[in-house]
């Protein structure tokens, strides 16, 4: 993928609207992206410390300062619309439009059907599917007005197989309705030259919310992941493109960071795991 300008920090002054970015993977991307000096929109709904998962809006915009980068924490429930205008006009007012929107909020039950109550299959599809077809026609105006746009969705490869939805139908349907946007708008934005692209790790990624899920697991079986710096710099390559040559792709981390020529992915990985050992993720 061609680069959209030369530079050492080509999100310098690009302003990220990113979902989810009090923690995990959502909170690395900013973090990457606040190293080039961009400025940082986080939607997300932690205002307050939850028992198990570390961060909220406010500690992530002072971890996004200390690493370079202009941070402006909002309290948002990506299920209800009028929150959502209103964060995107209080981006807009504070850093003058927005150029990238990252839609990485999403909720997760890998449960059978009979283990899966009504509640939480509408959970699943209000955040991952309406949640990311919101967000995304709600910045689209502003996005326009971009020299170099970009939409990605944390969301998988449309592999429309048994496997991928026989264990977790659910989930399943409520992801891929994310990649079916990134199908559907790197289509209908084209035209504009605002980039629409997915982007899923290889291997599972060790994130907060992983490591409760993990909890029955041993030391041993729980270090079996990559950090979540891989999905931060294969997020920073594809968001640094040229938005009208690349755009309606389904990007897998580790892909993305052979081809921008990083061949040694060794230091994603925790000491003393072998790269045969890691646990592949769901999906691939």
């Amino acid at each position: 993928m061609s680069q959209s300008q030369s530079g050492s920090a080509p999100l310098a002054g690009r302003t990220l609207f990113i979902t989810g970015a009090s923690r995990g993977i959502g909170l690395a991307i900013a973090l990457r992206a606040a190293a080039d000096g961009a400025n940082i929109a986080i939607a997300a709904k932690t205002t307050q410390p939850h028992p198990k998962l570390p961060g909220t809006i406010y500690t992530a915009a002072a971890e996004i300062e200390a690493a370079g980068g202009r941070a402006l924490p909002l309290a948002v429930d990506i299920r209800d619309d009028e929150q959502v205008a209103q964060a995107v006009a209080r981006t807009v007012e504070t850093f003058g439009g927005i150029d990238i929107l990252v839609n990485n909020a999403s909720a997760i039950s890998p449960t059978l059907t009979p283990d899966t109550d009504m509640k939480r299959f509408d959970l699943m599809h209000q955040i991952n599917t309406r949640g990311t077809y919101l967000c995304s026609k709600l910045c689209l105006p502003h996005l326009a007005r971009s020299s170099n746009a970009h939409i990605l969705m944390i969301s998988p490869p449309l592999n429309m197989e048994e496997r991928w939805f026989a264990p977790h139908v659910a989930y399943s349907i409520a992801k891929y309705g994310m990649s079916l946007c990134v199908l559907g708008l790197a289509g209908e934005l084209r035209g504009q030259g605002i980039a629409v692209n997915a982007l899923w790790p290889r291997t599972v990624i060790d994130t907060a919310a992983l490591r409760i899920a993990m909890a029955k697991y041993d030391n041993n079986e729980r270090r079996r992941v990559r950090k979540p710096q891989i999905m931060a710099d294969a997020a920073y390559l594809i968001l640094c493109a040229n938005s009208r040559e690349f755009t309606g792709n389904f990007c897998v981390d580790e892909q993305v960071l052979r081809r921008g020529g990083q061949t040694d992915l060794a230091r994603y990985r925790y000491e003393g795991v072998r790269e045969e050992d890691l646990l592949p993720d769901f999906f691939l």
